[in-house]
């Protein structure tokens, strides 16, 4: 085989390692799975959200996070979507990524909903492809019982006490372009 195709064969086998590295994620949140959880972050691996309300840097951080978290969450069901991965065309080491997913969970007893992009950063680390920096923007999170009616304004994020803005579509420039405030 030639170094043209074992080039090619390599991509296509790190683009299924990352896709299989996202589905893990999923299974691990929805199965309460904390090692597993912890080994699909690299040592240095960070967690967070867009409006900051997400911070957590080393495996050990993430995984006390999501333990607060699973103590008030019920059942969860996490899927994915599209995964839109660019491997670095200078180290074969680093690949970035922009997953949209969807959620629904029970937390604290009232049954939620939230449609998630996940702009990652991937990392191999000792041979194995992780999250190295994982950062989640919301379309909306929010009670089921407010799905409909969210849709009429940008403040989809509902999961505390007052509503907050969606993460996009509305704050990218190329949503402010194709719609100027006037």
């Amino acid at each position: 085989m030639g170094d043209e195709t074992q080039a090619r064969l390599r991509r296509i086998e790190d683009r299924e390692a990352l896709r299989t590295l996202v589905t893990r994620y999923g299974f691990a949140i929805d199965d309460r799975d904390t090692d597993l959880l912890a080994g699909l972050f690299t040592d240095d691996g960070v967690l967070d959200s867009v409006d900051g309300t997400i911070a957590a840097s080393g495996r050990a951080a993430i995984v006390a996070f999501y333990q607060a978290r699973f103590a008030i969450l019920g059942p969860t069901f996490h899927y994915t979507h599209d995964h839109l991965v660019t491997l670095d065309s200078h180290d074969p080491d680093q690949a970035r990524a922009v997953v949209t997913a969807h959620s629904e969970a029970v937390r604290n007893g009232v049954p939620m909903l939230a449609a998630i992009r996940y702009l990652d950063r991937y990392r191999r680390e000792r041979g194995q492809w992780r999250f190295a920096h994982r950062r989640l923007s919301f379309f909306y999170h929010l009670p089921v019982s407010d799905y409909v009616g969210a849709f009429r304004d940008s403040l989809r994020k509902r999961t505390g006490g007052t509503p907050q803005p969606a993460d996009w579509p509305e704050a990218l420039t190329s949503w402010q372009t194709c719609y100027p405030v006037t």
